[in-house]
């Protein structure tokens, strides 16, 4: 399953849970598409709503065939679609947050960004920008592909988490001299 970096950790853990193998990829539909089809994954979405299969008609993006597709496997359940729901992870985020970066810095902040945290020992992904994955969660800082700001974004277990989370993101985007976004 491919997943963009945009994608809650619960979906990585069940994902792994279920034996299968999750993999991170850029956000933006036809990269996720390629990505999908060059490594042949069953299944591939991002956090916008696009989801793509790879049986019956190879690729296919439609909100109203997922739901078709989700129902008709909730089918087979003797849980109804309510209850299947309530047993997923519960984790507290922010939407995401999109604020001002000129063109000709967004993708140095980020890259500045990243040697920041690197240099610090950071878990830190950095397939589209950085993602940091913390004891509390994960926070991520990416540069828009199709306009002149940075997107951000934070999950965490609990709301305590995720306030420390809003601050190492603040913290990491304040040398750098950026006005964080506003929570």
């Amino acid at each position: 399953m491919i997943g963009d970096v945009k994608e809650s950790q619960g979906l990585i853990d069940e994902i792994e849970r279920l034996g299968g193998r999750p993999l991170m990829w850029q956000s933006g539909h036809s990269l996720i598409k390629a990505k999908m089809k060059e490594t042949g994954a069953p299944l591939a979405g991002e956090m916008s709503g696009h989801i793509f299969f790879a049986d019956r008609f190879y690729g296919f993006d439609d909100a109203l065939y997922a739901a078709v597709r989700m129902l008709s496997l909730a089918s087979n359940s003797r849980d109804s679609v309510g209850a299947l729901r309530d047993q997923l992870p519960v984790f507290v985020n922010t939407p995401e947050l999109r604020f001002p970066c000129s063109e000709a810095r967004k993708f140095a902040v980020v890259d500045e960004v990243k040697a920041r945290l690197k240099a610090a020992g950071a878990d830190v992904t950095d397939v589209d920008g950085v993602r940091v994955k913390t004891a509390d969660g994960w926070w991520l800082l990416r540069a828009s592909n199709t306009q002149d700001v940075l997107v951000a974004r934070c999950e965490a277990r609990d709301q305590a988490g995720l306030e420390r989370l809003k601050l190492q993101l603040i913290g990491a985007l304040t040398p750098s001299g950026i006005e964080p976004p506003e929570f």
